[in-house]
């Protein structure tokens, strides 16, 4: 069976000790990631009803999770929910998560996505390339809302507890809420951006 080569270890590690590659905006990314969005794209993923909402088989999620960790993505017969739930598990995972570093006050203040962006800003280097590429990404899916019935919030919705690490469920509830709003701004402005250059 032929496989594509990535990153030993690729859940649960900093980007700092992973093998990482540039997209197409000049963010430096873990290549797992990039090689997991490219055959998302490529399986027509964008278009799935409920992609990023709908859960994968876990049998096949933990096969490939292993498959990842060893080293290799196999070739074909991967399902685009179980790539878009290993991409969400990917940000779940990452150490100090990847929004804790922005103060929740902050965060919830924000009333723009220009607000939001030079929020983002304040970011350590990889997590603000990391972040842009995961706006980019919810952008995309909600380009195809009318396919996906997945619109910018419904996105936001579903990566918002992906994005932080809060401590007890009661403070994670609120503050997933929080971010969810700042994550649709940030996709709204990521799709304001390409229309005002189309125009």
């Amino acid at each position: 069976m032929d496989m594509e080569y990535c990153s030993k270890t690729v859940f649960g590690v900093s980007t700092e000790s992973m093998q990482c590659s540039y997209d197409a905006r000049g963010n430096s990314v873990p290549s797992i990631l990039l090689l997991m969005q490219r055959r998302l794209y490529e399986q027509g993923g964008l278009k799935a009803e409920g992609i990023f909402r709908i859960a994968a088989d876990d049998a096949q999620e933990q096969a490939v999770r292993e498959q990842l960790n060893s080293g290799v993505l196999p070739e074909g017969g991967v399902d685009v929910h179980c790539l878009a739930g290993l991409i969400k598990a990917w940000f779940r995972e990452l150490p100090g998560g990847m929004l804790d570093s922005l103060p929740a006050a902050e965060v919830t203040r924000c009333q723009s996505g220009d607000d939001c962006a030079r929020l983002c800003a304040r970011l350590p280097a990889a997590k603000a390339a990391l972040l842009d590429w995961a706006v980019q990404l919810m952008a995309d899916v909600a380009r195809e809302e009318r396919s996906n019935k997945m619109g910018s919030r419904n996105v936001a919705m579903v990566f918002a507890p992906n994005m932080t690490h809060a401590m007890d469920p009661f403070t994670a509830l609120k503050h997933a809420v929080h971010v969810m709003n700042f994550l649709t701004m940030l996709i709204d402005r990521a799709l304001n951006d390409v229309q005002t250059c189309n125009n």
